[in-house]
């Protein structure tokens, strides 16, 4: 498997990773295995009836919960078809009551609950799955030598989905933020929340983070993140906060070694 260049941490890092971005994704999705998966996925997702036929097969599974970051739920066989079997035009759908959007994004995009005929029958629908598989595998190995940029990659294109959409209301907005673990790393660390914020009421969380970003920003909802420059404002700061939190923990890592010595 092809490893992504990652030099330095923090925005240097960062900046270096974008430079290159386009040619380190480019020779990822030349690598052996992930050739291997596509192929096999665009040859055969057209064959797929039902959300039982998909779950049963392992290789097509892997890339299709790959492309939405679902990659652990590889061997729930049973809970990804009532996932897709329920859809999402019903409230009370399995989808719907997860806290992570994901769920929901990957039923819909199938469409076996939503449809009489299901996406895997259209022509573009392997290209689609497949470019967005390719996505997260490259941040899953950019985050196998920093997590941190795996984060910022990720925020880069969910925040970015959150903030632009206009039918969605800024408390929703910021609860689909609340509901997303990397998500939510991102405003917490780059806003200085404690360690304690999460346990927090979830309206209270939400107004406090409110505050936080209109005294970053001076505007307090989601949807000005719809703006890549006010986005990348926010992830920079990410870093920022991140490498000097593992600064500290390194520094007090260090004193206490010191310690120890006499």
């Amino acid at each position: 498997m092809f490893q992504p260049m990652v030099v330095g941490t923090g925005l240097t890092a960062w900046s270096l990773l974008k430079q290159t971005m386009d040619t380190q994704t480019a020779a990822f999705e030349k690598s052996p295995e992930i050739v291997s998966d596509t192929e096999y996925f665009a040859a055969n997702i057209g064959n797929i009836d039902t959300a039982e036929d998909l779950a049963s097969d392992y290789r097509l599974l892997k890339v299709a919960l790959g492309a939405y970051g679902l990659d652990a739920d590889i061997n729930n066989h049973y809970f990804v078809k009532q996932v897709l079997d329920e859809g999402t035009l019903a409230d009370d759908s399995l989808a719907n009551k997860m806290t992570d959007n994901k769920y929901i994004e990957f039923s819909a995009d199938f469409g076996f609950g939503d449809f009489a005929t299901p996406s895997t029958k259209l022509s573009t629908f392997a290209d689609e799955i497949i470019g967005k598989y390719n996505e997260r595998q490259f941040e899953i190995a950019v985050g196998e030598q920093n997590d941190s940029l795996r984060i910022a990659l990720n925020a880069e294109r969910e925040v970015a989905k959150i903030a632009s959409d206009e039918d969605t209301s800024d408390n929703v907005k910021w609860y689909s933020v609340l509901g997303s673990e990397p998500l939510r790393e991102v405003f917490e660390v780059a806003l200085g929340l404690p360690s304690s914020f999460a346990s927090l009421d979830l309206d209270l969380q939400v107004e406090e983070l409110r505050s936080r970003m209109e005294s970053f920003t001076g505007d307090s909802e989601v949807a000005q993140l719809s703006n890549p420059d006010m986005l990348e404002k926010l992830n920079q700061r990410y870093l920022i906060m991140s490498q000097m939190e593992s600064f500290e923990v390194q520094s007090s890592g260090q004193i206490a070694l010191t310690l120890l010595q006499y």
